[in-house]
């Protein structure tokens, strides 16, 4: 299987669709992409797992705010807007979220990064309730938009992976909070809305 992902992979870094490639650990290092485990998606799931991920290419038509005005290709009839899922850009991880009550600060900016999976370990710590963890992915409380909160050490953190024979790279690039790792982009540079080349 690992004679065949590559052969396969070779096809796909050649594609103008192609922004970034992922591969399952256990075909071993492949040059042009990152392993699965990069996106914490190895692990012991009784679903099946993918050999490979492709994520689309994406870029911006030049407006001020380009996260606004990013273009993905994707090999599908579906027109920008249409129900794609999106690419692995900034404009697609750079989201919004807002919490507004007793319990937050009043105007507060949180300049830490926040993912959906902080939001039920958050109002569970507000609600005073005590939620048992099921495997490893979990979240963290938000605490630093609770009264008194306090912003929390950022980290950065960038994978690049080897090269391919063509020069193809998938580039990872994310922030941490505490253990928690919160994607930016990943992709090739200058194939990716948020990875300049």
């Amino acid at each position: 299987a690992p004679a065949l992902a590559r052969k396969v992979v070779a096809v796909l870094l050649r594609q103008g669709y192609v922004g970034a490639v992922f591969v399952a650990d256990s075909l071993g290092p492949v040059p042009g992409t990152l392993p699965l485990s990069a996106l914490g998606l190895q692990g012991a799931a009784r679903t099946p797992q993918p050999s490979i991920i492709v994520s689309f290419r994406s870029w911006t038509l030049g407006c001020r705010k380009p996260e606004l005005c990013a273009v993905e290709v994707a090999d599908t009839p579906l027109q920008q807007g249409q129900g794609m899922h999106g690419a692995f850009s900034r404009a697609d991880t750079h989201n919004f979220m807002a919490a507004i009550g007793p319990d937050f600060r009043k105007r507060f900016r949180d300049p830490d990064p926040v993912g959906n999976v902080d939001v039920p370990v958050t109002l569970a710590r507000i609600l005073g309730l005590r939620l048992s963890d099921r495997g490893s992915l979990r979240g963290r409380v938000a605490s630093e938009a609770l009264p008194d909160g306090r912003p929390l050490p950022l980290g950065r953190r960038v994978l690049r992976s080897a090269p391919a024979a063509n020069g193809f790279q998938t580039m990872l690039k994310a922030q941490t909070v505490g253990a928690a790792v919160y994607f930016d982009a990943a992709g090739a540079p200058g194939r990716t809305l948020g990875l300049q080349p």
